[in-house]
């Protein structure tokens, strides 16, 4: 559970404005994968759970084949796939915990997994029972965390048990402090989303419930109204959403294939169609498996314009950042925090998201060259602020 050591990259103060922030220590171009990192802890939307999204309850691969999905998400039982040899869902590798149930990529993840968190958490109960306390857990979340899912409460469960099972608990705990756990950003009067007043009786029972299943005396504090809201805070601010989906990774492994202008032609249309079926029937739960607590990964700051991407190119939850424009040593290396449909919008859209997701006015180039500039929203800006007006 070390820190990952990485010489090509290095944290270091910015400016007073940002912080902290990751510059690259040698140059870097265009396609360079800059570093590569496992989360400390990961878990799955519980909205995706609860919509049979199958994921390895530790490194979060995919557990149903691309075919299988394909057909969920579409609601097509008929639909089938060209080239299946280009899904790497490997089913015989599938291991359920003898306990509880819940499914593993392989025998190695679930022994990691039992080894430093799952023996906390599996509570000796099958998690198909409705009673399960981890179930009742995840019900209070969603009342108040509705799909597109940004973190998963799980996060915490997952901490806490990652401290009971330490055997240094301190070296633990110093991995969690180095990400931020602001509420409230005072400077810019903003407060996480999740924190709001409309959400206070849903987070209070949600605090009670982990202080019944998962206390623990080395981190008392975290179960405490503010410090539990310091939690939803880290989670929330910190949470870099994985997506591992089988179906994602068919498709790109379909590209690769060397195929004559004809039949990628065809390949091509076949894969829109089933994406737009898709996109009708399931929405908001085509790619977005889950979350996770990277160390190097949480020190980029925002750009809407930024130089490096985060990649999920292995299928499970290791992080690959890469870079989109060539870095000179020195110089900061920024991802963006909201979605590529996102980023594009206006600058309106893009700070409100920012407002409320991670507590800060973006002040990146792009940002200021808009703001003077900017003096209408775009009709969706309208249409969101409408509907927020309409909820409060």
């Amino acid at each position: 559970m070390a820190a990952p050591i990485v010489m090509d990259v290095k944290v270091a103060n910015i400016s007073d404005i940002k912080g902290k922030g990751l510059l690259a220590c040698k140059p870097f171009i265009e396609g360079d994968v800059i570093l590569e990192e496992k989360p400390i802890v990961s878990a799955q939307y519980s909205w995706n759970e609860l919509y049979q999204y199958k994921a390895c309850e530790h490194c979060l691969r995919s557990l149903e084949p691309a075919e299988a999905m394909a057909r969920r998400l579409s609601n097509n039982s008929s639909l089938t796939l060209s080239y299946p040899e280009c899904c790497d869902v490997n089913e015989l590798q599938i291991s359920p915990c003898l306990q509880c149930q819940m499914l593993y990529c392989s025998p190695a993840c679930r022994d990691v997994a039992f080894s430093q968190y799952h023996k906390v958490l599996c509570l000796g109960r099958s998690r198909e029972d409705p009673a399960h306390p981890l179930n009742a857990l995840m019900e209070i979340w969603r009342s108040f965390h509705y799909p597109p899912e940004t973190t998963s409460a799980m996060l915490i469960a997952k901490m806490v048990a990652l401290v009971k099972q330490a055997e240094d608990k301190g070296e633990i705990l110093q991995q969690f402090s180095r990400f931020c756990q602001v509420a409230v950003n005072e400077h810019d009067g903003l407060a996480h989303k999740l924190l709001g007043e409309k959400f206070e009786v849903q987070r209070e029972a949600l605090r009670t419930h982990f202080l019944n299943v998962l206390q623990e005396e080395s981190v008392q504090n975290w179960f405490h109204p503010e410090g539990f809201n310091s939690l939803i805070a880290l989670i929330g601010t910190n949470g870099q959403g994985i997506a591992s989906s089988s179906f994602s990774r068919w498709v790109k492994k379909v590209e690769a294939l060397d195929l004559d202008d004809e039949e990628r032609s065809r390949v091509d249309a076949e894969t829109e169609k089933i994406y737009d079926q898709m996109e009708e029937v399931s929405g908001d739960f085509l790619d977005c498996e889950g979350s996770g607590l990277y160390q190097l990964q949480s020190a980029c700051n925002h750009s809407c314009e930024p130089n490096a991407e985060i990649k999920f190119v292995h299928g499970d939850n290791t992080l690959s950042l890469v870079a989109l424009k060539d870095i000179s040593p020195e110089e900061e290396i920024t991802i963006s925090y909201i979605g590529c449909c996102d980023v594009n919008r206006s600058r309106h859209s893009r700070q409100k998201i920012l407002r409320e997701n991670y507590l800060f006015h973006c002040r990146c180039d792009k940002c200021l060259s808009q703001a003077d500039h900017e003096s209408i929203t775009s009709d969706d800006d309208e249409e969101e602020d409408e509907e927020e007006e309409m909820d409060d």
